[in-house]
C-alpha cells in the first residue's frame, strides 16, 4: 500500500487548524469527553482488519493536530496540512468506512464542526442540461459542509468529452474546496487504475489532493478475520468444519472468481447467506440449544443444488451476486 502525504499550499493554509470554539470549550468535562470520543474512534480504527498504512496516516494526522493545539496554547505559530484526499482501491476494501471514521475523528478534534459523511457519485453531481450541474454540485457541497464529501468512482466525472457536464462538476468542486476550506474535506475514491488515469488527465487536481491512499484487496487470512468479526458482532461462530470450508471458498473466489472478489463485501454476502441457510436448517427442529443457535456448520456454507430442470440464476440467492462454488468441490 502506498501513502502519499504532503503539505497544502492553497490560499489560506496558514489558518488555525483548531477552531476557536473548540479551544474555548477544551477544558474540564468537555475536554475529557472529547478525549474519550477520540479514543473510541481510534479503537474502532484499530479493530479494522489490515490497512496498516492507512491507520498509520490517521495516527500521524491525529498527532499533528494535537501538537498544533499545544503550539497555539504556547503562542507559537501553528500550521495545517491540506486534508483533501484520494482513496484508491476496489469496492469493499474499507474506503467509505475509513472516511466515516475520519469525519468523526476530525469533528472531535475541532477540525470539522459536524463530522458527517455525504457519499455521492456522478449522478448526484452531474445534471442533464446547462446550469443543472453547477446547482447539483453546489447542493452536495452545502450538505457536506462541516464534514466530508466522499465521491465514489470520481474518475467518471472526466470520462466524457470536452462538452461533458462532468468537467463542470469538477470545476464547481475545486471552487468549493477553496470557498469552504475551513470546514470541509473532499475525498475522491475509485479503482486504482482509473484514479491514476483521472489524475493524469487532470494535473491541476494532483496538487490539491496531497494525501493519496491505496486500499489493497484483502488476503485470505484477513478475509477470514473479517468473517469472524462479522459473525461475532451477530453472536455467531464458525465450527471447525465451517471455517475450513469458508477458507476453501475464499481461495477459489480469489483464484478463479471475479478480479475484484478479494474484499469484505464478498465475505458479507457469504456470511449472510450462511446465516439464512442455518435458519432453514434449524427452523423445524425442537429443543434447540444455545450452541445450535450460534453455530454455523459446514453445510450452511455449501450452495444447494438447483431443483431438477431449473437453471441456477442470481435471483435464487438474494444476498448478492452468486458466489461460484458448489458441493462437489
Amino acid at each position: 500500500m502506498q501513502v502519499k502525504f504532503g503539505t497544502g499550499n492553497a490560499k489560506g493554509s496558514s489558518r488555525s487548524l483548531i477552531r476557536p470554539l473548540q479551544r474555548e470549550r477544551g477544558s474540564g468535562d468537555n475536554e475529557f469527553n472529547n478525549r474519550r470520543r477520540v479514543e473510541a474512534v481510534m479503537a474502532e480504527l484499530d479493530k479494522m482488519v489490515g490497512l496498516e498504512n492507512v491507520k498509520g496516516l490517521i495516527k500521524e494526522l491525529k498527532a499533528f493536530i494535537e501538537i498544533q493545539r499545544r503550539r497555539q496554547l504556547e503562542g507559537l505559530v501553528s500550521s495545517t496540512n491540506t486534508l483533501h484526499m484520494i482513496f484508491k482501491g476496489n469496492p469493499g476494501t474499507g474506503k467509505s468506512t475509513v472516511a466515516r471514521l475520519m469525519g468523526r475523528l476530525f469533528k472531535e478534534m475541532g477540525v470539522l464542526t459536524q463530522g458527517h459523511l455525504i457519499e455521492v457519485e456522478r449522478a448526484d453531481l452531474v445534471g442533464e442540461y446547462i446550469g443543472h450541474t453547477a446547482h447539483k454540485a453546489r447542493e452536495q457541497l452545502k450538505k457536506a459542509l462541516g464534514g466530508i464529501l466522499f465521491i465514489d468512482e470520481a474518475y467518471s466525472l472526466a470520462r466524457g468529452g470536452e462538452k461533458d457536464f462532468g468537467r463542470e462538476a469538477i470545476d464547481v468542486l475545486v471552487k468549493g474546496m477553496e470557498d469552504y476550506r475551513d470546514n470541509l474535506i473532499l475525498i475522491l475514491a475509485g479503482y486504482k487504475e482509473e484514479m491514476d488515469y483521472f489524475l493524469e488527465t487532470n494535473p491541476g487536481l494532483r496538487s490539491r489532493f496531497p494525501i493519496q491512499l491505496d486500499f489493497p484487496d484483502y488476503s485470505i487470512t484477513e478475509l477470514m478475520a473479517i468473517a469472524r468479526l462479522m459473525l461475532a458482532e451477530k453472536q455467531y461462530i464458525l465450527t471447525p468444519g465451517a471455517a475450513e470450508e469458508l477458507e476453501k471458498i475464499l481461495r477459489r473466489e480469489i483464484l478463479f472468481g471475479h478480479r475484484y472478489n478479494g474484499n469484505a463485501r464478498m465475505v458479507r454476502n457469504i456470511i449472510e447467506r450462511a446465516m439464512r441457510r442455518q435458519a432453514l436448517r434449524l427452523v423445524k427442529k425442537k429443543n434447540l440449544t444455545r450452541q445450535d443457535l450460534i453455530s454455523i456448520e459446514r453445510e450452511d456454507l455449501l450452495r444447494p443444488d438447483p431443483p431438477a430442470g431449473k437453471k441456477e440464476n442470481e435471483n435464487d440467492f438474494p444476498g448478492g451476486p452468486p458466489i461460484c462454488y458448489n458441493n462437489s468441490q
